[in-house]
């Protein structure tokens, strides 16, 4: 089929994902409290508590990226440290949303694409736009979830990004490096899927089966076709 748009994810998928500000971050969290446990196992820990406080921060309740990353710390580590001031430890994570290093696939595409491409982030704007504009990149549409009041996987925030290029979910593509946000999210709206596996997720709950399984951005120009 001839897909009449794109929507593609940002960190992780355009740019290097967040591993190396999540393993730097927790090296010192287990430095700082004497964690009896490696910084892989509190990244995964962490991560899955992040992922639980995402669920519960859309709509009338939503919280910004930054505010989850502090909450989901903080529920992570009070149970074994007890109260303690979690922003000096997301201070990676901040600079890293600012300013990620960009994949050389994903510039030659963003470059050559001959459709509309809506970037669709779980991202606080500034920070979004910060790093897009940082790399000079093209979009025709950018949607953060601060933007949508919600995050993916939740269907708002797709929904937000095809309204806003004008087209039918059955004509387009996301891509994206979650399958728990990216593509169990674009699939509720009968989006077609491209997962896009670089192998350098931390840990990814998701389950869901993409349409396409791809290993770089390079691959994108023959699904269009």
């Amino acid at each position: 089929m001839r897909f009449e748009a794109i929507l593609m994810d940002f960190y992780g998928t355009v740019c290097a994902g967040d591993h190396e500000a999540v393993d730097k971050a927790c090296r010192r969290i287990v430095e700082a409290f004497e964690l009896p446990m490696t910084a892989a196992d509190l990244a995964i820990r962490w991560g899955e508590r992040f992922f639980s406080v995402i669920d519960r921060s859309n709509h009338d309740v939503f919280r910004t990226l930054y505010e989850c990353e502090l909450l989901s710390l903080k529920e992570t580590l009070v149970p074994l440290v007890g109260a303690f001031d979690p922003a000096p430890f997301v201070a990676d994570l901040e600079a890293y949303w600012m300013s990620p290093a960009v994949h050389a696939d994903a510039v030659e595409f963003l470059e050559t694409v001959d459709v509309p491409v809506c970037c669709v982030s779980n991202a606080d704007t500034a920070a979004l736009l910060a790093a897009i504009g940082k790399h000079g990149l093209r979009f025709d549409a950018v949607i953060s979830s601060e933007m949508a009041r919600c995050y993916k996987p939740q269907a708002g925030i797709f929904h937000h990004a095809v309204d806003r290029l004008g087209v039918n979910p059955r004509q387009v593509l996301h891509v994206g490096d979650s399958l728990h946000s990216d593509v169990s999210g674009a699939a509720k709206l009968g989006i077609r899927t491209a997962w896009l596996c670089r192998e350098t997720r931390i840990h990814d709950i998701g389950c869901c089966e993409a349409d396409h399984t791809i290993t770089s951005l390079a691959e994108l120009p023959d699904l269009l076709r």
